[in-house]
C-alpha cells in the first residue's frame, strides 16, 4: 500500500533532481513542506488538471514563490500539462518551469510571485473577488461561486510589510474562505531567524481577527489533515495555521540548515537523501503507482461536471445574470458601451468646464460606474482627495460584499496588490487611487501589475507642485518619469476634462496591461479642439495648435502645463514666428503610433524644441533632443501656495517666451 509519505517524497525526489540538474534553485522549502502539500492536494484542493481555468476551481498561490519546483512538481503528479520534460527544464529558456511561478507560462500557476508577501495580498484579492462576486450572481440553491482561496507562505512573506497590511485588512473584512498555510521552518537565506524575526505569529493574526491554529506538526499527515479540515469549516474569519516544518526535510546533513535553502544539494547528498528516503528510483523517475494515487483527472472531470449541471439548472432559471457572469469572465465590453462613451465625451466637448482632472475623473467614473458593473474600485484612505467614488458606489464591509468600493485604509503597496489579485480571479476591472507621490510605497505591486499585464487602473492624484501647501514630502518629481519607463504600463497625464475622459477610456479598453491617470489637484482650463484633433487624443499626442508651414519651434506638454504653451503660441505666432503645440497626455501610446503619424506630429526636421512638464526633465530628451530644452524640475519642491510655486520654479508665460526666443535667436545666429 502507498503511503502518504512516499507520495510527499515524490515531491522531494523530483524537487531536488530538478534544483540539480539546473543547478540552480531552492530545494529547501520544497522537502519542508512536501507532506502539507500532499495532505492539501490530494484531501482538499478543488480542481480540475484538464481544465485549469475552470471557474469554481480552489485557488492555490505560493507566495514564497523561490520554492516555485514544489508547484511544478505538485502540478505535473496530479495531471496537469506539465511533462517531465517540463520539470527536466526547469529554471531554462523558453520552458514552462521558470524559477519562480509565472502566470500564462505554465498551467495551473494562478498568478507570478516571487517578491515574498505579494502572493499572500494577491490570495487577499481572490478571496475579495469571490466573496463579492458570489454576493451578486449566487442565488439559494445556486451557489456558482463556492470555492477556497489557499495560499503556502514562508518567514520571509511574513517579515514583508505588505503582509501586515493585507492580512490586517483580510481580518477586518472577516475573508472566511481564505486559507494561509505558514512553514514555519525557522530558516532564511541569513541563518536561524530567531536573530532578527521574533514575532508572535499567533497572537499577530489573533489581533488581526484571524482563526489561528498553532504548532501543527508539518510532517504529521494525520495532525495536517485535522488542522485543515478545522480550518475549512471557520467561515466567519480567515485561518493561517502555523506548521513546524524542518527545512531540506530529508537530507541527512543539509536539514535544518540555511545553506539548503536556496542552493542545489550537490549530487553526494542527493543520493544520501535518497537513501535516507527509501526512495528507490532513479532520478526524474515516478512509478505508476504513486502516479495513480496522485493523478486528479478522475476527481476533476467529476468535480466541475457536478458545477456544470448546477450552472445548467442557474442559466434557465436567471438566464439574464447567466448572460452577465459569461460576459464579465469573458471580459466583455457591454454592448451599449461605445454609443454611450462617445456620446458623454461628445457631451463633454461642447459643455467646458474649467475643473481639476481629479474632477474630471470622478464626473467620467459616473457615467462608466453605470455602464461597467465589474468596475471595483477603492483609494488608500484619500477617498475625498481622489475622488473616486462616483454617485453609484457601495462600500463593502465585513457583512455586506454587495457593493463595489474598497476602503483600503493607509496600505498603498497592499491596495495594489489586492487589486492584482482580484483582476487575476476574474469578472473585475479594478482600479485603485492615492496621491501620485505614494505610489513610492506601491512601486513594486505597480511593476508586478505591468510584469503580469493585469488589468488594472491606476489613479494618482495631486500629480506636481501644483498641490502646494502640503510641501516636498507629497509633491511628485521623479514618480512620473519613473512610472512611464515601466514595461507594459500606459500612463496619461490629461490637461483638462477632456483628455481625462478619453485616458479613461482608453484605459479601459485596452485590457492587456495596466494603465496609469496622473491626475490634478488645482482646477484647470478646458482647451478647445476641432473633432479631428479630439479623435487624436487616443493616440497620445498630437497636434494642439498649428501654423501654416512648417514651425520654427515646437512646444510639447501635458497636463496643468499645456494651457501655458497655449499661451505661448498665441503670444509668439502674433509676432510672426511659426509655432506648434503638441499635447503628449501618453508618450507610451504615441511611441507605439505608425512611423507616419509620429512624423507628421513632430517632424524630424524641426530640431528646436521645447518641453513644458512640472516633474523631472530627463525622460524628455528623447523627445527634444541636444538641440531642445525641457523647462522641468529637477530638484525637490517647497511648502507654498501652487499658483507661487508654478512662479518660482520658471512655469510662467514669460519663462517660457523668454526660454523660446532665446532659442529662436540662437538658432538664427548660429
Amino acid at each position: 500500500m502507498t503511503s502518504r509519505k512516499e507520495l510527499a517524497n515524490a515531491i522531494r525526489m523530483l524537487s531536488i533532481n530538478a534544483v540539480q540538474k539546473a543547478n540552480s534553485g531552492h530545494p529547501g522549502a520544497p522537502m519542508g513542506m512536501a507532506d502539507i502539500a500532499e495532505v492539501l492536494w490530494r484531501s482538499f484542493i478543488k480542481h480540475n488538471p484538464l481544465n485549469p481555468l475552470w471557474d469554481n476551481r480552489d485557488r492555490f498561490i505560493l507566495s514564497n514563490g523561490h520554492s516555485s519546483i514544489l508547484l511544478y512538481s505538485i502540478l505535473h503528479l496530479t495531471g496537469y500539462d506539465v511533462s517531465i520534460e517540463d520539470i527536466k527544464n526547469f529554471r531554462q529558456l523558453n520552458s514552462k518551469t521558470p524559477g519562480h511561478p509565472e502566470i500564462n507560462c505554465c498551467p495551473g500557476v494562478e498568478t507570478t510571485t516571487g517578491p515574498l508577501g505579494q502572493g499572500l495580498a494577491m490570495a487577499v484579492g481572490m478571496a475579495i473577488a469571490e466573496k463579492i462576486l458570489g454576493s451578486f450572481f449566487n442565488r439559494r440553491n445556486y451557489h456558482i461561486i463556492d470555492h477556497h482561496t489557499w495560499v503556502f507562505v514562508g518567514d520571509g512573506c511574513l517579515m514583508e510589510g505588505i503582509s501586515h497590511e493585507v492580512c490586517s485588512l483580510a481580518g477586518t473584512l472577516g475573508l472566511g474562505k481564505l486559507i494561509v498555510l505558514y512553514d514555519n521552518n525557522g530558516i532564511s537565506i541569513d541563518g536561524k531567524v530567531n536573530k532578527w524575526f521574533t514575532d508572535n505569529t499567533n497572537h499577530r493574526f489573533s489581533s488581526y481577527n484571524w482563526h489561528v491554529l498553532n504548532n501543527i506538526d508539518g510532517h504529521d499527515s494525520e495532525k495536517i489533515y485535522k488542522a485543515i479540515n478545522i480550518a475549512k469549516k471557520v467561515l466567519d474569519k480567515p485561518s493561517i495555521i502555523i506548521f513546524n516544518t524542518t527545512i531540506g526535510f530529508g537530507s541527512p546533513n543539509k536539514s535544518g540548515k540555511s545553506e539548503v535553502h536556496g542552493a542545489p544539494l550537490g549530487q553526494k547528498e542527493v543520493e544520501l537523501t535518497k537513501k535516507n528516503l527509501g526512495w528507490q528510483y532513479s532520478p526524474f523517475k515516478v512509478p505508476d503507482h504513486i502516479y495513480k494515487k496522485w493523478n486528479a483527472h478522475e476527481s476533476g472531470v467529476r468535480l466541475e461536471s457536478e458545477w456544470n449541471k448546477i450552472f445548467l439548472l442557474y442559466q434557465e432559471k436567471y438566464p439574464d445574470l447567466a448572460l452577465e457572469y459569461k460576459r464579465r469572465k469573458l471580459k466583455q465590453l457591454p454592448i451599449v458601451w461605445n454609443k454611450k462613451i462617445n456620446d458623454f465625451i461628445l457631451k463633454l466637448s461642447k459643455n467646458p468646464e474649467n475643473i481639476a482632472t481629479r474632477q474630471a475623473s470622478k464626473n467620467f467614473l459616473d457615467c462608466l460606474g453605470k455602464i461597467l458593473p465589474e468596475l471595483l474600485g477603492g483609494s488608500a484612505d484619500l477617498t475625498p482627495s481622489n475622488l473616486t467614488k462616483w454617485s453609484g458606489s457601495k462600500s463593502i464591509s465585513n457583512n455586506n460584499f454587495f457593493g463595489n468600493y474598497i476602503h483600503f485604509g493607509v496600505r498603498e503597496f497592499g491596495m495594489t496588490a489586492i487589486a492584482n489579485g482580484i483582476y487575476q480571479y476574474g469578472g473585475f476591472i479594478p482600479y485603485t487611487a492615492t496621491f501620485l507621490m505614494f505610489v513610492e510605497y506601491a512601486r513594486n505591486a505597480v511593476r508586478m501589475s505591468a510584469l503580469m499585464k493585469v488589468h488594472q487602473i491606476l489613479v494618482y492624484t495631486h500629480d506636481s507642485i501644483g498641490l502646494g501647501e502640503d510641501g516636498p514630502t507629497h509633491q511628485p518629481i521623479e514618480q512620473l518619469s519613473s512610472l512611464r519607463l515601466t514595461p507594459d504600463l500606459s500612463v496619461w497625464r490629461p490637461c483638462d476634462q477632456l483628455e481625462t475622459a478619453i485616458a479613461w477610456k482608453y484605459a479601459i479598453e485596452h485590457n492587456k496591461h495596466p494603465s496609469a491617470l496622473i491626475l490634478s489637484r488645482q482646477n484647470l482650463p478646458q482647451i478647445s479642439r476641432d473633432i479631428n484633433q479630439i479623435n487624436n487624443i487616443s493616440r497620445g499626442g498630437y497636434i494642439l495648435r498649428d501654423c501654416n508651414r512648417i514651425p520654427d519651434l515646437i512646444f510639447i506638454s501635458t497636463g496643468s502645463e499645456l494651457h501655458l504653451t497655449v499661451l505661448a503660441f498665441d503670444s509668439l505666432v502674433s509676432e510672426g514666428y511659426a509655432i506648434r503645440v503638441i499635447s503628449m497626455p501618453s508618450t507610451d501610446v504615441f511611441d507605439i503610433q505608425d512611423p507616419s503619424y509620429r512624423e507628421f506630429v513632430m517632424p524630424s526636421i524641426v530640431k528646436l524644441r521645447i518641453v513644458v512638464e512640472a516633474g523631472v526633465s530627463d525622460f524628455w530628451y528623447k523627445y527634444v533632443g541636444l538641440d531642445g530644452k525641457v523647462i522641468g524640475i529637477n530638484s525637490f519642491g517647497e511648502s507654498a501656495p501652487g499658483d507661487l510655486l508654478f512662479n518660482k520654479f520658471g512655469f510662467t508665460l514669460k519663462n517660457i517666451i523668454k526660454q523660446s526666443k532665446s532659442m529662436l535667436e540662437f538658432s538664427k545666429n548660429k
